[in-house]
């Protein structure tokens, strides 16, 4: 197994992308800790890790909050005695809007989330891989990071973000044994989707348009596509890899032919 032994702190790991990374390390050994405000949510995916043999168990955190997150870490090593593995996952989406139509408010809470968050994850989690010299840190990112779909400068700024925070730290924990690295997803099927399904809309029928639209395979892709590249970055196979970001859309945002 790739992750054997290892222990795993994912964020957001209650559904979607976060849940398909989960269950995707517990088959593969790892030990989990999902942190998660949806606490009912995120107790089913601990249950569906229990059934595969593996240990994991569920903290409440809100990533944005200094001390829910230093709170999240301490227990974590209380209880495992060890972190390996960073899945900084936690993130909000946002409806698409002109950024004269954009509150100074929606501003604040997506990069407080998405970036934020991140940040202060990471501030937390460092000092203790650095200590025994090993750790995997796996940023989620977006690939409106490097080409928008529409406007929405705050998401997009919160996403762009996270490329310049994994490079940095890449660069400051390499000598550490420690790798740093930054998934892009493109259109992946998930509950964050919902509010832009239209009213009525047979939500097969939009993600198969969706998918046509966006990407040179012409399918959305799935958290198990996410998560296949995420086990990758956590395991020893990505040894020497750190500092990249890995684009997973189907091929966005290349041009499909005509």
């Amino acid at each position: 197994m790739l992750l054997s032994d290892r222990v795993a702190i994912i964020t957001g790991g209650a559904r979607g992308i976060g849940r398909g990374i989960a269950l995707k390390f517990a088959e593969q050994g790892c030990t989990l800790v999902i942190a998660d405000l949806l606490e009912a949510q995120a107790k089913k995916v601990v249950e569906e890790v229990s059934k595969k043999g593996r240990d994991a168990f569920f903290l409440r955190c809100d990533v944005a909050d200094s001390q829910q997150v230093e709170d999240l870490i301490d227990q974590a090593i209380d209880r495992f005695e060890k972190i390996d593995i960073l899945v900084n996952n936690a993130g909000v989406g946002a409806v698409p809007k002109s950024i004269t139509e954009l509150s100074e408010e929606e501003w604040d809470s997506v990069l407080a989330i998405n970036l934020k968050g991140i940040f202060l994850c990471c501030r937390e989690i460092v000092p203790h891989m650095k200590k025994r010299g090993y750790g995997r840190i796996i940023n989620i990112s977006s690939m409106a990071a490097i080409a928008p779909p529409a406007p929405s400068i705050n998401y997009t700024a919160s996403k762009s973000g996270v490329l310049g925070l994994t490079l940095d730290l890449a660069l400051e924990l390499a000598q550490f044994g420690i790798c740093v690295n930054v998934i892009l997803p493109g259109a992946i099927r998930s509950e964050m989707w919902d509010p832009l399904i239209p009213p009525g809309v047979n939500p097969d029928d939009f993600f198969e348009e969706v998918g046509k639209t966006i990407a040179p395979m012409q399918r959305v892709g799935s958290p198990d596509d996410i998560a296949g590249v995420a086990l990758f970055l956590a395991s020893d196979l990505a040894r020497y890899v750190t500092g990249d970001r890995i684009l997973v859309g189907g091929g966005a945002p290349l041009l499909k032919r005509v």
